[in-house]
């Protein structure tokens, strides 16, 4: 899924989500020499695209997992996260003061903490369960900006959503759906940090020295796993494409689809990432979901589309730019 503001630069790195901090429009949505139509057509291909690789990406990384486990998977994405970001934002690490280093380490450590959750749950509750429920996480920093009517129904319709997705039973996983939710408050808190320390520091210089922090977190992990011969080929080899999957590929496209289609409409239509999720799951991973698990991903992604939207109309301000605050997480 790290939240930046917009223009010039995306969020880097993981499975998705935006939030939108006004409502002004990328400059190709309105001005490429095709037109409006034919920006949105490559905005919206753009856009998919990032999206299944994302997601693809988080499937193909859990076939790691019984050799290296999630947290192994997390170690090597980290890894590639890092490569990604550092060189393109070179932070001075050296120069940085007290007052921008603790929003940083905490967002390191928000990401390390987000992360790690996201693939424990992919391990036990699947990939469309666990992205769904993280997905709370951005929806629930949208509804506490405001306590309209709206946002109390779309809190309402997320609400429902859950019930619906994991049917809580003998049966059901608590941990894992716990350990999802662990995720959701994980993202949260990381769009609220990187909130500040994107306020603090220019570009991409938060996210990037955050990467390192949260990379500095997980290489106990590596070190454990290489002395235990844990790191195979093909354990590497999964681990790494959903690496490029989830983070370079996204970064990239996301730098591209943002030049042509609105703040508010990329924010929305992040919101099929968990249907996209559950799709890669039945593909990659051969989890089938059941009905009520279809309808659950619905509705609370629904809801999530819905509190996006209504917040993107709050914060338009006549006459005034805006920002676009989003996440994709390293």
């Amino acid at each position: 899924m790290h939240f930046l503001r917009h223009p010039p630069q995306p969020d880097t790195v993981g499975m998705d989500a935006t939030l939108l901090h006004g409502a002004g429009k990328t400059r190709g949505a309105t001005g490429t020499p095709g037109g409006p139509t034919s920006s949105l057509v490559r905005g919206l291909l753009t856009m998919t695209g990032a999206g299944v690789s994302n997601q693809l990406g988080a499937g193909i990384g859990a076939h790691a997992f019984p050799a290296i486990g999630p947290a192994g998977v997390v170690a090597v994405r980290q890894l590639v996260a890092a490569a990604v970001l550092l060189p393109a934002a070179r932070p001075p690490l050296h120069r940085f003061t007290w007052r921008q280093w603790w929003p940083v380490l905490l967002l390191g450590a928000a990401t390390a903490l987000m992360n790690i959750c996201l693939y424990m749950a992919i391990d036990r509750i699947g990939l469309g369960l666990a992205v769904t429920l993280e997905f709370l996480g951005p929806l629930a920093v949208a509804l506490l900006s405001s306590r309209s009517r709206w946002d109390l129904l779309c809190g309402i319709g997320a609400g429902v959503g859950v019930y619906v997705l994991v049917m809580p039973g003998p049966a059901s996983d608590l941990v894992g759906i716990l350990i999802g939710l662990g995720g959701a408050a994980g993202w949260a808190a990381y769009i609220l940090l990187n909130r500040v320390a994107g306020q603090r520091l220019p570009g991409l210089q938060a996210p990037a020295a955050a990467s390192l922090v949260s990379l500095v977190l997980y290489v106990p992990v590596a070190i454990h796993l290489l002395a235990n011969g844990r790191f195979t080929g093909p354990a590497m080899l999964y681990a790494a494409v959903a690496g490029i999957l989830c983070s370079v590929v996204p970064y990239a496209a996301d730098l591209i689809a943002l030049r042509f289609v609105p703040a508010g409409f990329f924010g929305v239509f992040m919101s099929i990432n968990p249907i996209l999720a559950a799709v890669s799951g039945i593909v990659v991973l051969g989890q089938v979901l059941m009905f009520h698990e279809w309808l659950g991903i619905a509705l609370i992604v629904a809801a999530n589309a819905a509190a996006i939207w209504l917040a993107g109309r709050r914060r338009r301000i006549p006459g005034r730019a805006g920002q676009l605050v989003t996440s994709r997480r390293s």
